[in-house]
């Protein structure tokens, strides 16, 4: 939340009060941004308390607020109901982002893009993280143009409504989307959503492009596996090679979509042959239909049901299930080929860099981690491999208060 700051010793509120001295947000004599705030808590603490139902499961609101003075002498912050994850945002979280908005502080939103989901980051101007919001598909390649810009609508709206924001206080979006480059849509995106954000300078670009340069390190390299795959790096700022990221058309090895494909074609092969497969079992209960009532389902939306058949191949490998755990190494494995592409091409095979892993493929089976990270280690033996420092949306966000001109500075830490 906004970081305030006492002034000087002894200075007073205007008002009298013993209870609020005068604060100021650092940075904010620029715009002359000074005032009394005793009264103004007490009115946007009775504001909080009328507050309504709150947002769904899908919000995840800042869990530091760095707001001085939130013991119950100074403001009583009294609820209707308890505040669980699924009725309410708690109310001093509400307060904050409401005075944060009356000192005149700015906010930002941070976008990562997929073919399965949308994450958002809204951060104010010292950085401070204000929630974390999560909505549908937003690939335009993958959902269309119009799908792409409600799921970021959603997830932005679902952000300022958990923290009291208005779309007003929005200076700079910066997001990376995936498929954005080759739906060739990047400029209608842009116009379309600045009616929403008016305030907003709006900067989007592609989730590979963004994911680079998230790993702070040249010579770096970005390995992507989510509802699809790609491997970019770079060995200095101007040397960059790229393999994959072609959707699901030309290939998208060691994707979600590709292993969830692979394990419907291979369980449907065990089924006309009349054999019995666990794994097929599993795939069809989770989808409650047989074979042919499947197939129904795929053909008119294939970007949906092979994602979602992901996590049951990687449950049933760490169960032990033996065509599972072959699914999962063969595309770790051609996962990894795209990986030293990449390594061959920017000469790093014999040098010490970052290999970044991200997306939802990682993390989810030890099979498939372990014969990626083996892989590459034969090609790069002197290769650092870990995830991405931080999810991409709080780097987008991030990136976007670097933007704005002298941003106020996090004092808290």
């Amino acid at each position: 939340m906004v970081i305030l700051q006492q002034r000087a010793a002894g200075r007073r509120a205007n008002s009298g009060s013993s209870i609020a001295p005068e604060l100021y947000v650092e940075g904010a004599s620029r715009a002359g941004i000074f005032q009394s705030t005793a009264a103004k808590t007490r009115r946007l603490a009775r504001s909080v308390l009328v507050q309504g139902d709150g947002p769904g499961k899908d919000i995840a609101p800042a869990t530091q607020s760095g707001l001085p003075g939130r013991d119950s002498s100074m403001l009583s912050l009294r609820r209707s109901r308890p505040c669980t994850p699924r009725n309410a945002i708690p109310p001093v979280l509400l307060l904050a982002g409401q005075i944060a908005y009356s000192f005149g502080m700015r906010c930002v939103l941070g976008f990562d893009g997929g073919g399965t989901k949308t994450d958002c980051v809204l951060m104010d101007e010292s950085r401070q993280i204000l929630a974390r919001t999560r909505s549908g598909p937003s690939n335009p390649a993958r959902v269309g143009l119009e799908a792409a810009f409600a799921a970021l609508v959603e997830a932005a709206e679902k952000a300022l409504a958990a923290s009291g924001i208005p779309a007003a206080a929005i200076a700079t979006i910066h997001g990376g989307i995936a498929g954005l480059g080759a739906a060739r849509v990047a400029g209608d995106l842009v116009r379309m959503l600045k009616p929403e954000f008016p305030n907003a300078v709006v900067h989007l670009n592609n989730d590979l492009s963004i994911a680079l340069v998230a790993t702070e390190e040249i010579p770096s390299v970005v390995v992507i596996a989510g509802t699809g795959s790609a491997v970019i790096g770079r060995s200095s700022p101007e040397k960059i090679a790229r393999e994959g990221g072609w959707g699901p058309i030309l290939g998208d090895p060691g994707s979600a979509y590709d292993i969830g494909r692979k394990a419907v074609v291979l369980s449907l092969r065990h089924s006309l042959r009349g054999q019995d497969s666990a794994l097929g079992n599993d795939i069809l209960q989770r989808f409650h239909c047989n074979w042919v009532e499947l197939q129904d389902q795929i053909r008119p939306n294939a970007d949906r049901v092979f994602p979602e058949v992901f996590p049951i191949v990687a449950k049933a490998a760490e169960e032990g299930d033996e065509d599972a755990r072959a699914l999962l190494q063969s595309a770790a494995e051609e996962l990894a080929e795209m990986a030293e592409r990449v390594i061959a091409t920017l000469g790093l095979r014999d040098q010490s860099f970052f290999l970044a892993k991200t997306g939802g493929v990682f993390g989810r089976c030890r099979a498939f981690d372990d014969r990626f990270d083996s892989r590459v280690a034969q090609v790069a033996p002197h290769a650092r491999i870990g995830p991405l420092l931080m999810p991409i949306a709080e780097f987008a966000a991030r990136a976007a208060v670097n933007c704005l001109d002298s941003p106020v500075r996090n004092v808290g830490g």
